[in-house]
């Protein structure tokens, strides 16, 4: 099976330069996929999160079992709409300013403010932001939240540029322990404890990334190969590869108000026709497992009882016929063009074709593909849910008032017996209930890899995935 992949590796081999010799030798991390946004109030795809997670500072942060504990603060609870956030230890942005409660007051309100943040909707019962000294922020509700600490997960922002307009999706101004260096061809962060430089540069293909890191023009690599191409790093010399349990859920979203689709009956049928198991075994890395959830079952608020939806092609048919559908239904399925996104389509297509469903592909450049998800501009498509930590995450995707750009409903979905048990907040009834309508199709968590050169100390891969390590990684280049 790797032979199939080896052309590339050569063909690429042939096309790549190493890097000038005249450049300061920076860590290179070689990625899939650039970050879009480094604003913290706007950014939603991956690439952006994690990047964003070594820019900026948090007043939270959250455990190995997903619950909040202090970051930049510590709180408490004075009553049921009031919380009152302590800066529990100096933070300095990186223009030399120190970080205050004058900050972190202007981040907030600076979000109850935007219209098209989809971050935004989650702050909307914030009524007062009140500074008490340089160190002490009141928030004051306008309805009890007790999992208000949770929600305060937006990187801190300096309020001067805020004020003055500042393009931070950009031109990022943060405190967190990288800062920018340049974002030109590729992006460049500075570690700011030693002065270490961090280069992500962005290769599509796979095969070129493999070819990067063995020739030594990439020093590390993380995540989106396919399993043949992580057996082969594994095999080579002066290469690392770890592997470990993920937390990150991929999912087939669903525009539940298209033709077909609106009907339960045939999400089911698209459920039972995905034997998600047999692509698990044969593309994904180790250590990926079936999903029921967003959430996995080690959350606190995981559900452990929910079965994922057997691959029943027979059923599938039936169900489709019982939902007065003329066999094959079509169905157009769209995905960016990363080959690894590209090779599970297919794998979905062939799958699909027993149970009596034509799915046809559409590829297209991550900037289209996600910008059609978004404004819902699609039947079906392909997706990842990464560094997901609360389960306030149902509301944002799937109450019928989270719709593009207050929340992440892209696909439509409104149901309010799913509406009530959101605004109880009993996680059990909604993981029950997400799982029984399926506005969308479970897939799988995602085994997590890194893979590195000897140039590279010890670095772990995490469950959601994130770059935390970068933090504290020995980096020992080579001299040519």
């Amino acid at each position: 099976m790797l032979r199939r992949w080896l052309p590339g590796l050569l063909f690429a081999w042939a096309l790549t330069g190493c890097q000038p010799s005249d450049e300061p030798r920076s860590l290179v991390f070689a990625v899939a996929q650039a970050p879009v946004n480094l604003d913290p109030r706007y950014a939603t795809d991956a690439a952006s999160e994690r990047i964003n997670r070594l820019i900026y500072q948090r007043l939270v942060e959250f455990d190995s079992r997903s619950r909040e504990v202090p970051g930049l603060a510590t709180w408490q609870m004075r009553d049921a709409t009031h919380y009152r956030f302590q800066l529990s230890q100096a933070a300095t942005f990186h223009d030399g300013q120190p970080l205050t409660a004058a900050d972190v007051k202007a981040t907030y309100d600076s979000m109850l403010q935007l219209k098209d943040s989809p971050h935004a909707a989650e702050f909307k019962h914030i009524q007062q932001i009140t500074t008490l000294d340089a160190n002490t922020i009141d928030f004051e509700l306008s309805h009890p939240d007790p999992h208000f600490a949770a929600r305060l997960m937006v990187g801190i922002l300096p309020a001067r540029l805020i004020a003055t307009g500042h393009d931070f999706g950009h031109a990022p101004v943060g405190s967190g322990p990288f800062k920018l260096d340049h974002w030109q061809s590729a992006l460049q962060l500075q570690r700011l404890r030693d002065g270490l430089k961090v280069r992500f540069e962005e290769v599509k293909d796979p095969n070129v990334r493999v070819l990067k890191l063995k020739r030594g023009e990439a020093d590390l690599i993380q995540g989106d190969l396919p399993p043949e191409l992580v057996k082969y790093l594994q095999k080579q010399p002066n290469i690392m590869v770890k592997t470990g349990v993920g937390a990150n859920y991929s999912y087939l979203g669903l525009n539940v108000q298209a033709d077909f689709l609106r009907d339960v009956r045939v999400r089911r049928a698209i459920a039972h026709a995905i034997d998600v198991q047999a692509i698990i075994d044969k593309v994904m890395v180790s250590h990926s497992r079936q999903a029921s959830a967003i959430l996995p079952p080690e959350h606190y608020a995981g559900n452990p009882a929910l079965q994922p939806y057997a691959y029943q092609p027979a059923l599938a048919r039936q169900l489709l016929q019982s939902a007065g559908i003329k066999l094959p239904l079509t169905l157009i399925y769209k995905t960016s063009t990363d080959p690894q996104r590209v090779r599970l389509a297919t794998i979905l297509q062939a799958q699909m074709q027993e149970a009596g469903i034509d799915l046809q592909i559409k590829s297209l450049d991550w900037g289209t593909f996600f910008a059609d998800v978004q404004k819902g501009n699609f039947q079906l498509y392909g997706l990842t849910w990464v560094g997901i930590k609360t389960p306030e995450i149902y509301s944002k995707v799937f109450a019928s008032n989270s719709l593009p750009p207050q929340g992440f409903n892209r696909g439509r979905y409104q149901d309010g017996v799913l509406d009530q048990l959101l605004a109880k907040e009993d996680w059990p009834a909604v993981t029950q209930r997400i799982h029984s309508q399926l506005p969308v199709i479970p897939l799988w968590y995602e085994g997590q890899f890194v893979a590195y050169r000897e140039t590279i100390g010890d670095y772990q891969p995490t469950p959601d995935g994130n770059l935390d390590g970068l933090t504290q990684v020995v980096f020992k280049p080579v001299t040519q």
